[in-house]
C-alpha cells in the first residue's frame, strides 16, 4: 500500500534530487528539516457561554531568507504533517522562482462552510493574536497569505488584527499578502496562481522537440484540458486557458460531480451556475458524471487543482493525458509519478507550476514596503512618449493606425500590466532553467527532480554565503 503521508512524500522528493548534488550531508539535513512548528489550541467565544476550542499551526521550514512566506489553510484535514510538508514546498518553490523568502505554512482545523462570516472572523482574529504572541507573523519575520479555505477577507482581518497589536508600524500592511486592493493588496493577486499555471503550461508547449515526443502539436490552441477542482485556482486556470489560449476545457471535476463536454465547457457560464446552485452538478452545458469519472477523461492536458494525493497508484492507470500539470500542492504520489513517467507522460511539477501566488505576493509585499503603487510614477510619462512615437511612425507610413491600435500602442502600463509581465517573466525563466537541468543533469528522471535540484542548490548557496556551512 502507498505511503500517503504528505510530509514523507516531500522528503522522498528531496532525497531523490539530492543524489545528483555534491552538497555536504550536514547541509542537506539542515535544508530538509523543518526548523520550527508552533502548535496551539485556542478558545473562541460565539456568544453567551458557548465556546469552541480550535487547533492551530504555523510552521517555519527555513529561515535562510527572511521573512518566511506561506499561506493559511482552513480545513478539517489540517494536521502537523501537512503543514510541515507545505512549508517545505514553499521553501523550494520560492527558491525555484528566485523569490527571497523562506518557506512557511499555517492552518486551523475546521470547516469554514459550517461557520458564519462573523464566527470565521472571530477565529481568524484569535488565531492571528496567537501568532503575534510568538512572533510568527510580521513584515520582516513571517508573512501569511491565502490558501485553501481563506481569501482576501481573512487576510484583511489578519492585517487589521496585527495593526491593532502593533500600532504605528509604518510597514504593518506588509504583515500579510493577498489583501483586498483597497487595503494594501495588489492587482492580479487573486488570480495569480491560475495565471502562473497558464504561463507555465504555455511555455512548456513552445518547445517543438518536447511536443513531438509527446505526439502533440506546439502551442495551446485546440488542446483538450481536464481540470480537477473549480475553486480559485481551477476556475482562473480554466478561464485563462479557454479565453486567451484557445484550449477546450472538456471536463471539470469537483467533490460532488464531474461535468464533461468534449466540445468544450463554457467556463463563465459554469462559474455562474456553480455560484447560483452551489454545485457544478446538472450544469446544462455538459454531461454530469460521478466524481471518479474525471480520471477517464480523454484529454491532452490534465490539471489537478484541488488537494494533495489525488493522483495515486489506484487511478493513474486510467489517466489518458499526455501532460499532467500540477496546479495543486502535492497532487501526485511518488508511485503514481513513477508509473506516469515510465509511460512517457510529462509532469509539470507543483513546486514550479503553482508558484504564481507567491511570486505576486512578493510583488505585493514589495509594494507595501515601498508605499507606492506600481506604475504610478511612469505610466503618464510612458503614454506621452508612446503617443509621440506613434505619431512619428504614422508620419513615416503616410497613413494613420486604427483607433484601437493607436490606443494599444500609446497605453502606459497599469499595475496589473506590470504584475502580469513580471509573473510571466518569472515563470518562463524558471521553466527554462528546470528544462535545462532536466536534460543536462537528470535526463532519466521527471522534471520534478530537476526543479528540486535547482531549489536545493540555491538554498545551499545561501547557507554557504552566510558562513553557516563551509
Amino acid at each position: 500500500m502507498e505511503d500517503l503521508n504528505f510530509n514523507r512524500i516531500v522528503s522522498q522528493q528531496f532525497d531523490r534530487a539530492a543524489r545528483f548534488l555534491k552538497v555536504a550531508p550536514s547541509l542537506l539535513a539542515q535544508i530538509k528539516a523543518c526548523n520550527n512548528v508552533y502548535y496551539f489550541q485556542f478558545p473562541v467565544r460565539f456568544g453567551g457561554d458557548h465556546y469552541e476550542i480550535f487547533e492551530g499551526w504555523r510552521a517555519e521550514h527555513s529561515q535562510h531568507q527572511k521573512p518566511c512566506k506561506g499561506g493559511i489553510r482552513y480545513s478539517e484535514l489540517v494536521n502537523a504533517d501537512e503543514i510541515m510538508a507545505l512549508a517545505a514546498l514553499m521553501t523550494y518553490k520560492c527558491a525555484i522562482v528566485d523569490v527571497p523568502f523562506g518557506g512557511s505554512k499555517g492552518g486551523v482545523r475546521f470547516n469554514p462552510k459550517k461557520y458564519s462570516a462573523e464566527q470565521i472572523e472571530k477565529i481568524t482574529r484569535r488565531y492571528t493574536s496567537e501568532l503575534i504572541k510568538k512572533e510568527f507573523i510580521g513584515p520582516g519575520e513571517n508573512v501569511p497569505a491565502p490558501d485553501v479555505g481563506t481569501g482576501e477577507r481573512e487576510m484583511a482581518w489578519m492585517a487589521d488584527t496585527y495593526d491593532a497589536f502593533k500600532p504605528g508600524g509604518i510597514d504593518n500592511l506588509a504583515c500579510v499578502t493577498g489583501k483586498p486592493i483597497s487595503q494594501g493588496g495588489i492587482a492580479g493577486r487573486r488570480e495569480a496562481t491560475g495565471r502562473g499555471v497558464q504561463y507555465g503550461i504555455r511555455e512548456a508547449f513552445r518547445f517543438k522537440e518536447d511536443c513531438d515526443r509527446l505526439g502533440l502539436t506546439m502551442g495551446l490552441d485546440g488542446k483538450r484540458v481536464a481540470i480537477q477542482g473549480f475553486g480559485n485556482v481551477g476556475y482562473h486556470t480554466a478561464a485563462f486557458l479557454s479565453q486567451e489560449d484557445g484550449c477546450r476545457i472538456v471536463a471539470i471535476g469537483e467533490w460532488d460531480a464531474c461535468v464533461v463536454n468534449p466540445g468544450g465547457l463554457n467556463i463563465l457560464e459554469l462559474d455562474s451556475y456553480r455560484k447560483a446552485t452551489g454545485s457544478v452538478r446538472d450544469f446544462p452545458g455538459g454531461q454530469t458524471l460521478p466524481t471518479d469519472a474525471f480520471w477517464d477523461t480523454e484529454c491532452d492536458i490534465m490539471i489537478p487543482a484541488a488537494l494533495e494525493n489525488q493522483v495515486t497508484l489506484e487511478n493513474c492507470g486510467r489517466i489518458r493525458a499526455k501532460v499532467l500539470a500540477e496546479a495543486a500542492n502535492g497532487p501526485t504520489t511518488p508511485g503514481a509519478e513513477e508509473q506516469l513517467h515510465a509511460r512517457g507522460v510529462m509532469i509539470i511539477p507543483d513546486v514550479f507550476l503553482n508558484a504564481g501566488g507567491v511570486t505576486v505576493s512578493y510583488f505585493e509585499w514589495g509594494k507595501n514596503l515601498s508605499h507606492m503603487r506600481f506604475g504610478r510614477l511612469q505610466k503618464h510619462l510612458d503614454e506621452m512618449r508612446n503617443t509621440r512615437l506613434v505619431a512619428a511612425v504614422e508620419g513615416c507610413m503616410g497613413k494613420p493606425f486604427t483607433e484601437t491600435d493607436r490606443k494599444f500602442l500609446a497605453h502606459g502600463p497599469d499595475e496589473i500590466d506590470l504584475v502580469n509581465s513580471g509573473l510571466e517573466e518569472t515563470m518562463v525563466t524558471a521553466y527554462r532553467e528546470i528544462r535545462n537541468v532536466h536534460f543536462t543533469k537528470a535526463p532519466d528522471e521527471s522534471m520534478r527532480v530537476a526543479a528540486f535540484i535547482i531549489a536545493i542548490e540555491r538554498v545551499a548557496t545561501t547557507y554557504e554565503q552566510l558562513g553557516i556551512f563551509p
